[in-house]
């Protein structure tokens, strides 16, 4: 997070610091803040990376986590299904990929995308003889920026907590929770 000293002020009471409590997480004092706050001071660099630091910290404390984007209800196939079972029970929940589950653990991934190739090439009959890699576990407490880079390259992540799948969070997901408007 690369921060400007003008944004201190705003960063700081967007989460709800005030001016002692900045000073006392970044290990400066608060007239310094205050200085800083009303542009009559420039901080060492030292200070600055401080404060920054403190910032930065606080940015990931507020950030939105796996637990939270997660879709509790996991629609699922299991890999001796048939493809067309699958097909419709994707278009029955208007989804467009799910994980194939066999004695409650993740073994692969089914998609539209994988359907359509496997239709087109005229390969197999079941869900395992066209199943993707199975897709990565998170911890409910996995940040929210790490999903959105593990979603620009798989369609979907499972959550779990204890060793059990607890969710999924998809595309879909992530913007309906970072996007409410």
């Amino acid at each position: 997070m690369q921060l400007e000293l003008e944004e201190i002020k705003q960063i700081r009471k967007k989460y709800g610091l005030t001016q002692s409590d900045l000073a006392k997480r970044s290990g400066v004092s608060q007239s310094l803040i205050a200085k800083i706050e009303a542009g009559r001071i420039d901080p060492t660099y030292s200070n600055a990376q401080k404060i920054f630091t403190a910032l930065s910290d606080m940015g990931k404390k507020h950030e939105i986590n796996a637990g939270q984007l997660m879709t509790v209800r996991i629609i699922s196939v299991k890999p001796s299904d048939d493809i067309k079972d699958a097909i419709k029970k994707m278009k029955n929940n208007s989804i467009s990929q799910m994980p194939v589950i066999e004695e409650h653990k993740s073994i692969g991934l089914i998609s539209e995308s994988i359907v359509l190739e496997a239709m087109l090439s005229k390969k197999g009959k079941k869900v395992e003889d066209i199943m993707g890699d199975a897709p990565p576990i998170v911890s409910k407490k996995t940040l929210g920026s790490t999903i959105s880079h593990l979603l620009k390259v798989i369609p979907m992540v499972l959550v779990s907590e204890s060793g059990k799948l607890v969710g999924v969070v998809t595309k879909a997901d992530l913007l309906g929770k970072m996007y409410k408007g």
